[in-house]
């Protein structure tokens, strides 16, 4: 079913097409929320606030092809309230947290992984936007079809895979370059 048929349909009340909905579109909201490294209940927030937000403006959507890109317009909107927020709030106790059980690993390899990601992210961030907006949407689990991708990204489905094979390219590049061998791939 089309886009623009499962809008309608929705906006009057037809739960299969409102799940036809989430399940077209919410790995692309899961990518964009991972992509702004929320922790899990707050990207779970933001995805649910940004299906809230289109169930409160389904009768203003104007162009139904367009829904994938203010779907992750609305979902990157909501992502920098989250942070924002998040930058005003402190614990209000740090023996709170500091007394919680390890998880298992040992403090060197939490460490190392710690320093993997963040050189990852720096060296992901030195990429154009382009590259940035691909990697992440294809981060997401499970993985879009490259027509969602091609949707959300306003990109031609044939030049999704030699774009993401270029900026994968580049990453490693510059991750090696920062430090990441290229034999650390866990």
């Amino acid at each position: 079913m089309d886009t623009t048929t499962l809008l309608e349909t929705a906006a009057h009340g037809d739960q299969a097409a409102w799940d036809a909905l989430v399940d077209r579109y919410a790995s692309l909201l899961w990518a964009i929320a991972r992509g702004h490294r929320l922790a899990d209940a707050d990207a779970a927030d933001v995805v649910q606030t940004t299906w809230l937000k289109l169930v409160e403006n389904l009768g203003r959507i104007k162009d139904p092809d367009r829904l994938p890109g203010w779907l992750a317009t609305t979902a990157r909107h909501e992502c920098l309230r989250v942070i924002r927020r998040a930058g005003r709030e402190r614990p209000a106790d740090e023996r709170d947290w500091q007394d919680e059980p390890a998880d298992g690993r040992g403090v060197d390899a939490a460490l190392l992984l710690d320093e993997r990601n963040a050189t990852l992210w720096r060296a992901l961030a030195t990429l154009s936007e382009q590259c940035r907006r691909l990697l992440r949407v294809l981060m997401a689990t499970p993985p879009p079809s490259y027509a969602e991708v091609a949707d959300a990204l306003d990109m031609p489905v044939g030049s999704i895979g030699p774009t993401r094979q270029r900026c994968l390219a580049r990453l490693r590049e510059r991750a090696g370059a920062a430090g990441l061998g290229t034999e650390d791939r866990t």
